[in-house]
């Protein structure tokens, strides 16, 4: 027992960090602590269930994580109407009036995102999540949620597919990660 924990304490070393963003992503980091704290407390409650023959625990961290979003999504969905209402930096312009344009256009892309989002069926949802916070492959989305590789193929073309519907006709969805993966 005292083997296990000591392993769980390299797992909490290795991972916490990547969880702790993941989550932040989505609840914000104060509530992220909490959620990553849970995390590794239920997994290592859970610890039996994991197959060692899995060279990276990550996928099955994110697995628990989100489904202890799920839990939390009235908080989540409170994040996203704020993030909404928030106006994010802006990289560049010095003109006063170029400047109150993108900040508009800036605002107004986080709140069609968020409605997006908040619209989206919970599997596309947590797909793109998955895809767009935690950085994961198709594989890892897969054994993180227990689905096959084709339903998050599926999950996320659609996700992408209601982000494109809602977004100006000008903006870069896929400026941040290539779409084609």
């Amino acid at each position: 027992m005292a083997g296990d924990a000591e392993q769980f304490g390299v797992l909490f070393d290795r991972y916490a960090p990547a969880l702790h963003r993941y989550c932040a992503g989505r609840v914000g980091a104060g509530v992220a602590e909490d959620v990553v704290a849970d995390v590794f407390c239920l997994a290592f409650k859970q610890r039996d269930r994991y197959d060692a023959g899995r060279v990276n625990a990550l996928p099955w961290l994110y697995g628990i994580a989100t489904n202890l979003l799920r839990r939390r999504w009235r908080q989540e969905l409170a994040r996203y109407r704020a993030m909404a209402k928030v106006v994010p930096p802006l990289a560049g312009g010095d003109e006063p009036a170029l400047r109150a344009v993108e900040r508009t256009d800036a605002a107004e892309y986080v709140r069609l995102i968020t409605a997006a989002l908040e619209q989206m069926p919970r599997r596309q949802r947590d797909v793109l999540l998955l895809f767009a916070l935690a950085d994961l492959d198709y594989v890892e989305i897969a054994t993180a949620l227990g689905i096959p590789v084709g339903t998050v193929r599926s999950a996320l073309h659609r996700a992408r597919k209601r982000l494109r519907d809602v977004l100006p006709a000008h903006a870069d969805v896929s400026a941040s990660r290539e779409m084609t993966s």
